[in-house]
């Protein structure tokens, strides 16, 4: 095969503009499937997942969006853009939080703001980048917001 040869990558930690909003593509129609799956795959019985009739009777009217499926699908949103193969660790979560339910039938939209970047101390031709992930349903109410600290590739040398 002859010819350029293009690889999808995330960005490394000097391509990533502090305070830069990226927004993310394509968004996610999320759907009962999904929720009852990964509810049923991860042990969570909770009955405003599972049970539409009990959680017809709640101030929801109807089954929600597994608030983690909300946030694991809104960081996957985020790493064909930013993450993919720079990525060395996810270090942690220092703020979660779900202002709006997601429910079955609803498109998340996601993006990012880098909240800070630094090299680190103790890792050569590594950094530490902190991420703001957001998510948005399809009327841009925000569902979700995470902040996570990373562990990112430095651009190789040469």
């Amino acid at each position: 095969m002859s010819g350029k040869r293009i690889v999808q990558r995330g960005l490394y930690f000097e391509e990533l503009d502090l305070d830069a909003v990226y927004v993310h593509s394509p968004g996610r129609t999320v759907t009962e499937a999904d929720n009852v799956l990964f509810t049923t795959l991860t042990m969570n019985t909770q009955s405003l997942h599972l049970d539409a009739q009990w959680s017809a009777s709640t101030e929801f009217g109807e089954r929600l969006v597994n608030s983690m499926f909300t946030l694991s699908t809104l960081v996957g949103l985020s790493v064909g853009q930013l993450t993919q193969g720079t990525i060395v660790a996810n270090l942690g979560f220092t703020e979660v939080r779900f202002p709006h339910p997601l429910r079955h039938g609803d498109t998340m939209n996601a993006s990012t703001r880098v909240l800070s970047k630094r090299i680190s101390a103790s890792r050569p031709g590594q950094g530490i980048v902190e991420f703001e992930h957001t998510a948005v349903n399809q009327h841009e109410r925000v569902v979700a917001v995470a902040v996570r600290s990373t562990l990112m590739r430095c651009r190789p040398e040469g």
